[in-house]
């Protein structure tokens, strides 16, 4: 093959497979929109409706909603059972198989959230350009509520599934000390909407957890999700800053969820979170699993967690003065060297299967 056949077969295939990006993009908006107006929701179990039908059980346009179930069954989202029939008379049914997949926010194959999370990292995306060249960072807020809102949706199921037996009950002395006396003390940093917090909570019954989250709009939400729970005598959340020094040697568990390598001080964040120990207690941290080298052959989930970086993780990263800009894809070479930056005297990578997070103990 001649040089120039080698390169417009690579050049056909680029063009090729833009497009089927693109396609995949308007999907995701697709399931943006069904998720966010209660499109899939409606359909679910309903049976074949037409788009009058579920315009009117999900309070949409006709219109809009016709649009939309055409879009959704081109993409095989959706299944039409009557193709001939016309525009306005054809019906279509959520398959059994998707429900799960995009309505059930209990269970670990909801991924809705996904869409709602690609929608917020584009969502600044002029501000995202001015930063690119300018160097600066882009705040948390900027995103907006849905960037909130898809992390607490998409870990939530995790949260109350695995975060007690599975994560922190693989961790024989976090275990033992979160089952006995005196009551041990919990510090969620970065708690987000509080889903772990009360995860913890409970997971172990005898605990008290305090949420800490810088970002008040969070902190709002936590405090909804805490109300009628039965547990607001075990958890508070309070928008406040781990470093407080009211708050030294309180606590014999401090957790770190998805959070260090979005925070622009990773070492401080951990110095403050070694300061919160009471003696014998630790820091747990679960974050990205991704490959302890850049390579190629990494795979889609860390290739997934790029496109986290280069729109959201890194620039909220690149925050402030002198920031470490660490970025989604954080190695655990580079926990490491945060942690012994922050004067830990171990560090240990534990064993805990996920397809997404992997999990770290850090004793001082």
């Amino acid at each position: 093959m001649s040089i120039t056949a080698e390169r417009e077969q690579a050049r056909d295939a680029l063009v090729e497979r833009l497009f089927g990006a693109a396609l995949g993009a308007f999907d995701l908006i697709g399931v943006y929109l069904g998720d966010r107006l209660g499109l899939y929701r409606a359909m679910a179990g309903a049976g074949p409706l037409g788009a009058a039908e579920l315009g009117a059980r999900a309070g949409v346009s006709e219109r809009y909603a016709r649009e939309w179930l055409e879009q959704q069954a081109m993409g095989a989202i959706v299944e039409v059972t009557d193709e001939e029939a016309p525009d306005e008379a054809r019906r279509y049914e959520l398959p059994d198989g998707h429900v799960e997949a995009l309505t059930d926010e209990a269970s670990l194959a909801f991924v809705a959230p996904i869409a709602q999370l690609v929608m917020a990292c584009a969502r600044p995306l002029p501000e995202l350009t001015a930063a690119y060249r300018s160097g600066e960072g882009l705040p948390f807020a900027d995103y907006g509520e849905d960037l909130i809102d898809s992390q607490a949706r998409f870990t939530a199921p995790m949260f109350d599934r695995l975060l007690a037996d599975e994560w922190l009950g693989a961790i024989p002395e976090v275990h033992a000390r979160l089952q006995g006396d005196p009551p041990a003390r919990v510090a969620d940093i970065a708690c987000g909407e509080g889903r772990s917090s009360l995860a913890i909570a409970r997971g172990y019954p005898n605990v008290t957890v305090d949420g800490l989250d810088l970002d008040e709009a969070s902190i709002v939400k936590a405090e909804a999700h805490r109300t009628g729970s039965g547990l607001e005598d075990r958890v508070r959340f309070q928008c406040r800053d781990a470093a407080d020094p009211d708050l030294a040697g309180a606590y014999d568990l401090v957790f770190v969820f998805e959070a260090l390598h979005d925070m622009s001080q990773p070492v401080d964040v951990l110095r403050a979170a070694r300061g919160l120990l009471a003696e014998g207690g630790c820091v747990v941290i679960g974050d990205e699993r991704v490959a302890d080298r850049f390579s190629l052959d990494a795979g889609d989930v860390e290739r997934f967690f790029y496109g986290c970086s280069i729109a959201h993780c890194l620039p909220v990263g690149m925050v402030g003065e002198h920031p470490a800009g660490t970025g989604t894809v954080m190695r655990a070479g580079t926990v490491n060297e945060y942690a012994t930056a922050a004067g830990f005297a171990g560090f240990e990578v534990l064993e805990i299967e996920n397809d997404f997070y992997r999990f770290y103990r850090l004793v001082p």
